[in-house]
């Protein structure tokens, strides 16, 4: 079933700060901040799940695993990357009519040409305008609820500049996608152009390491956009913990909690459900 309130929070105009999961342990974490949304990447999902590039290797049944599984545990509404459909308009077609029954609040397409690569690196071929304004509206027609959103993301600043980006992202509102997504402007003033010249709600990447500057929340909001995707931070937080403590126990030094700080297992245990699963013995431990 489709979660219905990332488009409530969208008709509120309501500001949308969606934080990366790329795992299931990631999305426990998460899920239980009371975000508004949560988005789960191509890039780091993958890189999680099969320890590849982001570059149109993964296909749709690596990812609708994923999203199942994320779908079934989380409260929280999940953005779900679905790269450019993962073939023709009849696999752009089967890719949204799963990403809907699995449960995601909205599905992100993107107007590459395959195979595609991150939106942060170098590389990339975009299709024609109208090719993606057909991706569109496949996509649209594909669902069964106006409450599963359809997000049309482009790439057009690094291949033909901005002033095809922000037309193509004008075409693609015209076309029926519920969110545009113009990836990887250079400054706040070609985000403030894209939303000022691009009709309803717009995402922007906030990706740590990437080409857009890292801007606060307030400020993401004044400039108008809807949503900002945080989609690099947690797990690149992650890793740089895990660098350190296998460094320390290479080194001899077991006792990683002296030097970097550990989360507790007790609250971890609580975290994966084992006081659900203690409850449980308990009720049956007379049968």
């Amino acid at each position: 079933m489709t979660h219905t309130s990332l488009k409530a929070s969208l008709d509120r105009c309501e500001f949308i700060l969606a934080p990366g999961v790329f795992d299931m342990m990631s999305l426990l974490f998460a899920d239980q901040k009371g975000f508004p949304a949560l988005f789960l990447s191509g890039y780091w999902g993958m890189a999680s799940h099969l320890g590849v590039p982001d570059a149109g290797i993964a296909t749709y049944s690596d990812f609708i695993e994923r999203i199942s599984r994320m779908c079934t545990v989380a409260k929280t509404p999940i953005i779900a990357d679905a790269d450019t459909g993962f073939g023709g308009l009849l696999n752009l077609d089967y890719t949204v009519k799963g990403y809907e029954r699995a449960g995601a609040a909205a599905i992100q397409i993107e107007d590459q040409r395959s195979p595609k690569k991150c939106g942060h690196q170098p590389g990339k071929h975009v299709v024609p305008t109208q090719e993606m304004v057909t991706r569109i509206k496949v996509a649209v027609d594909a669902r069964s609820s106006e409450d599963f959103l359809i997000v049309a993301r482009t790439d057009a600043i690094a291949i033909e500049g901005l002033d095809s980006a922000i037309a193509r992202g004008q075409a693609y509102a015209a076309a029926g996608a519920d969110i545009v997504f113009v990836e990887a402007p250079q400054s706040e003033l070609d985000m403030r152009r894209i939303c000022a010249e691009i009709p309803g709600p717009q995402m922007i990447n906030m990706a740590h390491g990437g080409y857009t500057p890292i801007l606060s929340a307030k400020t993401l909001e004044d400039i108008g956009y809807a949503i900002a995707i945080i989609p690099a931070a947690p797990v690149l937080a992650a890793l740089e913990a895990m660098d350190s403590v296998y460094n320390h126990i290479k080194a001899g030094d077991i006792d990683c909690g002296t030097k970097q700080p550990l989360y507790s297992f007790e609250s971890f245990c609580d975290l994966i459900g084992f006081p659900d699963v203690r409850a449980f013995e308990k009720k049956w431990a007379d049968e």
